[in-house]
């Protein structure tokens, strides 16, 4: 009886450190007053307001087009490389792989310094090019991370049988290789678009003058106090995401009835 309790308080805590600071925000998100201190009564007009600030809709868009781009490239790259790896002697593969780990194990602040420090050095100016090319920097060992496992579970015979019955070496491996890894290839993908997402370390240091992403954006804003316009647009998000996750989670219950 008490060890039940015990893990329902347990559990009970883990929920509400988790998720109480999400439901301010919500809240705020409704507040009528600008100030966090008291709550002005129940208002809508954040939510208005936020479709007519151009600043943090360029952010947003920023922010979005950045993940998307980088994702992508880092998908494709990241699957490629992980075949070129795969395809290594068993000495080379772990020592590459053993490399491709190291960007993710490296503190964000050495990665965003040493990026900023090599687009000075080959003289590119800052601005969104370099925001993409440190994102897809960063995100390729996520997508190797990913796709790896699918790689190992493959059978190389498959391949080599599809080439024997005839298929060309490209159509071959969409045919066959393709959708085996696919699922690690999607987990890469949505992975590095979640890690760009919510980047902010890198981005500062790359982004150079007159390009903001959401994260840079509230970063600047703190200073000068947050508007309630980030609250309601942080609340959409969150409910994007939440909603998101209930249609994915409800598609395999839906397929199985």
């Amino acid at each position: 009886m008490i060890k039940n309790a015990t893990k329902k308080l347990y559990l009970s805590l883990i929920l509400i450190f988790l998720y109480a600071p999400i439901l301010v925000l919500v809240l705020y998100s409704f507040n009528a007053s600008r100030t966090r201190a008291k709550w002005g009564g129940f208002t809508l007009k954040w939510y208005g307001s936020l479709f007519k600030n151009q600043e943090i809709l360029t952010a947003l868009f920023n922010t979005l087009f950045i993940a998307l781009v980088s994702s992508v490239t880092a998908a494709v790259i990241g699957t490629v490389a992980c075949i070129a790896i795969m395809n290594l002697k068993k000495r080379p593969r772990a020592i590459m792989i053993g490399i491709t780990n190291i960007p993710m194990l490296n503190a964000d602040i050495v990665t965003g310094i040493s990026l900023m420090l090599l687009f000075i050095s080959l003289g590119l100016k800052f601005g969104m090019r370099t925001i993409l090319l440190s994102h897809i920097t960063f995100c390729i060992p996520y997508v190797i991370l990913s796709v790896m496992p699918r790689m190992k579970q493959l059978n190389p015979h498959i391949y080599e049988a599809a080439l024997d019955l005839g298929a060309g070496p490209v159509y071959g491996f969409f045919k066959v290789v393709f959708p085996e890894i696919l699922p690690g290839v999607l987990s890469g993908f949505l992975m590095a678009f979640t890690m760009s997402l919510d980047d902010f370390i890198i981005t500062h240091f790359t982004k150079g003058a007159g390009v903001d992403t959401l994260s840079t954006k509230i970063y600047t804003e703190v200073k000068k106090g947050i508007k309630p316009e980030m609250y309601a647009l942080s609340t959409l998000i969150f409910m994007t995401v939440l909603i998101l996750l209930l249609l994915v989670n409800r598609a395999p219950s839906d397929k199985k009835s």
